[in-house]
């Protein structure tokens, strides 16, 4: 099992009519929170391998199969020489398509429907909205991108962080021996 990476995937929406979060506030104080009413969103297609502490992301207009196609493509190619990555993922439809068969060294465990818990990435996508992308307004498209690629790359910059949030006992290739 040495020649196997676990990797584990999933999309995330970010956007104008976007997430409300808890905040500070003086005691007795009610905080306003922004909350826009358009509907121009991003999406960030995410992957992480903890015991590599490495990630790989991908922010587009729109979430389906081509998108999906190139996150493969830059996962595939950060995949250690000589290793498969099987990457852990939900059953969206763009997921279920066997266009995405062409890589190599990729293959699929799918997890059971309505199990989002059993995905680290959410605890991701939950770390980037409490602490970057909640409470605020985008002017359009390109600002959400922004702000999606800077959350990224500052949460993944920090060593560590991913294999201190995403590691799981039971991915773990040594327990299957």
């Amino acid at each position: 099992m040495k020649d196997v990476e676990i990797w584990f995937q999933d999309e995330a929406r970010v956007g104008q009519h976007g997430t409300i979060t808890r905040m500070w506030a003086e005691k007795g104080t009610r905080p306003r929170a922004l909350k826009q009413l358009q509907y121009e969103y991003a999406y960030i297609f995410g992957a992480v391998c903890p015991e590599r502490d490495e990630a790989v992301a991908l922010v587009v207009p729109d979430v389906g199969t081509d998108g999906m196609l190139v996150h493969l493509k830059h996962i595939s190619e950060r995949v250690a020489p000589g290793k498969t990555a099987v990457i852990v993922l939900d059953r969206a439809a763009w997921h279920t398509t066997n266009k995405l068969n062409i890589f190599p060294n990729i293959r699929f465990l799918r997890l059971p429907t309505a199990s989002p818990e059993l995905n680290p990435v959410e605890q991701v996508w939950q770390q980037l909205r409490d602490n970057s992308l909640a409470n605020r307004s985008y002017k359009d498209y390109v600002e959400i991108e922004k702000s999606c690629c800077d959350a990224w790359t500052a949460y993944v910059g920090c060593e560590g962080a991913i294999t201190s949030l995403c590691s799981r006992q039971w991915a773990k290739l040594d327990n299957h021996k």
